[in-house]
């Protein structure tokens, strides 16, 4: 599949300095507001494309996992991708490729970038939405895994991740009520103004009990996607879980590739 911007491909040989500088580039080539085709309501209500006529997006949940050498060393990864249309899924693929790089805290997607473009590669379906299992615009130069990887592919995208790797939300995110989000906002952590707003801590599921409670998953925008859609597009996803279900999905198929492959 095309790749509109293979000139800020992630490249594992460049030195540290050279890919915090095309990362800054990638932030910069973002789009961090709506900009697609596709009605949003129809994510959680596909009976919505009566009304418009069209066909449900095709959107694509996106997680790795790894594989050992005979040192116990991750060698390798594998990278699950996972298509659905109005609910259901159409297409699963993945790749296997090398791991060239060990894992540095924000440059996740030079690590693993290469790895879910081959996947994507595979896909014989055109994406409408990526979701991937890590950060968006949250991250120290606002160019997380779902942001290059939306970049790169020019493909709307959001980044789902399940801690907070930079920023400060605006409010208390302990024990939030279900359906809630609050604002995470850049400190001096982002290369971003102060305040500028990243994205949003979303509560997809709670507990109905005094004692214990789930934490929020932290949405933030990719690409071509603003971070109040962001944040909607999760709540609308999460139908019976707390990931977004096309991300679960390949949550779940990318240890079922694994188990294959290891048996």
């Amino acid at each position: 599949m095309r790749h509109p911007r293979p000139d800020l491909a992630p490249d594992a040989g460049l030195s540290r300095a050279e890919m915090e500088a095309l990362q800054r580039e990638i932030a910069d080539a973002a789009v961090f507001e709506d900009d697609f085709a596709f009605d949003p309501a129809t994510l959680s209500n596909p009976l919505a494309t009566t009304a418009s006529a069209g066909d449900p997006p095709v959107v694509v949940g996106v997680d790795q996992s790894f594989l050992t050498n005979e040192d116990g060393d991750q060698d390798r990864a594998l990278s699950a991708v996972v298509a659905t249309r109005g609910g259901e899924v159409i297409e699963r693929v993945h790749a296997v490729t090398p791991l060239e790089i060990p894992y540095v805290p924000g440059l996740l997607s030079f690590r693993e970038g290469a790895p879910i473009l081959a996947a994507l590669d595979e896909l014989s379906v055109e994406p409408d939405l990526l979701l991937f299992d890590g950060s968006g615009r949250i991250h120290f130069r606002q160019a997380g895994i779902a942001t290059h990887m939306g970049v790169v592919r020019d493909v709307p995208s959001i980044g789902v991740a399940k801690s907070l790797l930079c920023g400060t939300p605006r409010e208390d995110t302990d024990d939030l009520l279900e359906g809630t989000r609050v604002a995470i906002e850049s400190n001096s952590r982002v290369d971003a103004p102060d305040g500028t707003l990243l994205g949003y801590a979303v509560q997809t599921r709670q507990y109905d009990s005094p004692n214990r409670y789930i934490n929020p998953l932290y949405v933030s925008p990719g690409h071509r996607v603003g971070p109040e859609t962001a944040a909607d597009v999760v709540l609308a996803l999460a139908s019976s879980y707390k990931l977004p279900e096309p991300v679960r999905l390949a949550d779940q198929y990318a240890d079922e590739a694994k188990r294959n492959l290891t048996e």
